[in-house]
């Protein structure tokens, strides 16, 4: 059903209404707020996020303890969870993207033309940018934060399971704002669980709404792919790979694979399939095999991999095409990089690919013959962060091909505007 054949209950509307021409107001002023101003408002927040901790605590544990969270996976529990690390590493993340440079009025390229034309290409903000998410309370303060770096308007919707934890951090960064004299509106939360109010916010608000940024699973991804009247940056799900090519180092591959399986099981960038040379069964696959059992993971191998070690089960045909997003792993052999590509053009999702390799030639093929948003080299797939890319935070990884892929922070919130200054031209 259609977000427009809705029936709305009776008030939703009209908040979401008002919602949305205070985020239009809001992206106006933005536009012109000044880099400290922004700064200001983020560290404030930054720091309001750490003198509430207990606060957020507590609401997390409200989300934790809703019969809601009983129906959750544990994979979904750890995205839900909030604890004293987990708030301080929040707090710092909002302090890293104020350090990050403004990429609003940012000269992209600028060039001269015959007849003595001088354009400039500039970026500027996409304006008001609605993110719905799932589960993971701190987007909010990433999403929130990114967006006002980036000089967007942001209409917050977060899961209703993690409801309360996402309030409490959002009252953290209406606090920043405050402080540093910037509209509420900036960055508001929908305060609402119902359904209604999702389906009006992908309706576009009446032209409010800009952008839709989604973040969570298939079944989200769905309705907002086939509701959505704005445009969208999409996050699919995270069917990520990693490749053991037989010219790998076995102790480093086995360490990159555990990693990139078991550091957290629950994240977008977590591997889900391990591909590896045939030839490579009896070198590489029994250090790899250990190491993962031994955390805990359960193995599902192809017949060639289940025949290394009675300890894999057999994998079925959907094992290929699923995002645990738990301690389990996939295995199947391949005959090298042309079959390892193949596979992973086949059931991939475009999110995030390795290989494990010190022959050049195969790593120049996987780079060049794959068209995921992140391929990486002789490194866990968890790195798939934009924290790690040096970003400062991320509100997803993107797997589309239209105007940004891989992590999204600050810059990728912006589009431009060419600047064009002549001396009296005029065209013939």
């Amino acid at each position: 059903m259609s977000a427009s054949s809705q029936s709305t209950e009776p008030g939703i509307a009209a908040m979401m209404q008002d919602i949305g021409l205070g985020a239009r107001n809001a992206a106006s002023l933005l536009a012109r707020v000044s880099s400290e101003q922004k700064n200001e408002a983020l560290l404030s927040a930054a720091k309001s996020i750490r003198a509430r901790k207990d606060e957020i605590l507590a609401a997390n544990l409200q989300d934790l303890s809703a019969p809601k969270a009983k129906q959750l996976s544990a994979a979904m529990l750890d995205r839900l969870s909030l604890d004293d690390g987990r708030v301080a590493a929040m707090a710092s993340g909002v302090e890293e993207i104020a350090g990050l440079a403004d990429p609003i009025g940012q000269i992209i390229a600028e060039w001269d033309r015959p007849n003595g034309l001088h354009i400039q290409r500039v970026r500027v903000p996409l304006g008001v940018i609605g993110i719905i998410y799932e589960s993971r309370p701190n987007v909010t303060a990433d999403a929130g934060s990114l967006c006002l770096k980036s000089g967007n308007a942001v209409i917050l919707r977060g899961g209703s399971e993690s409801y309360y934890s996402s309030s409490a951090i959002h009252a953290c960064l209406e606090e920043g704002l405050k402080s540093a004299g910037i509209p509420g509106d900036a960055i508001q939360m929908i305060p609402t669980t119902s359904r209604d109010a999702v389906g009006l916010l992908l309706s576009g608000l009446n032209g409010c709404v800009d952008v839709i940024v989604p973040r969570g699973g298939k079944n989200l991804i769905a309705r907002v792919q086939t509701d959505a009247r704005v445009p969208v940056i999409g996050h699919l799900e995270g069917l990520c790979h990693v490749y053991v090519h037989a010219s790998a180092d076995v102790q480093q591959a086995a360490d990159i694979v555990l990693n990139a399986k078991m550091r957290r099981t629950g994240i977008c960038g977590a591997a889900e399939t391990l591909l590896i040379d045939r030839s490579a069964l009896a070198t590489h696959l029994p250090s790899i095999v250990n190491a993962l059992l031994d955390a805990g993971c359960e193995l599902r191998g192809d017949d060639d991999v289940c025949g290394q070690d009675e300890r894999i089960k057999p994998a079925q045909t959907e094992d290929w095409t699923t995002e645990y997003l738990d301690a389990i792993l996939a295995i199947k052999a391949v005959d090298g990089v042309d079959q390892a590509i193949a596979h992973i053009a086949r059931y991939g999702s475009g999110h995030t690919e390795s290989i494990c390799a010190s022959d050049t030639t195969a790593v120049e093929k996987f780079f060049h013959d794959l068209d995921s948003a992140i391929l990486l080299h002789n490194a866990s797939t968890q790195f798939a962060d934009g924290g790690e890319f040096g970003m400062g935070a991320e509100i997803g990884i993107a797997t589309g091909r239209i105007h940004t892929r891989g992590p999204v922070g600050a810059e990728q919130l912006t589009s431009y505007k060419y600047l064009v200054h002549g001396t009296g031209q005029t065209r013939p």
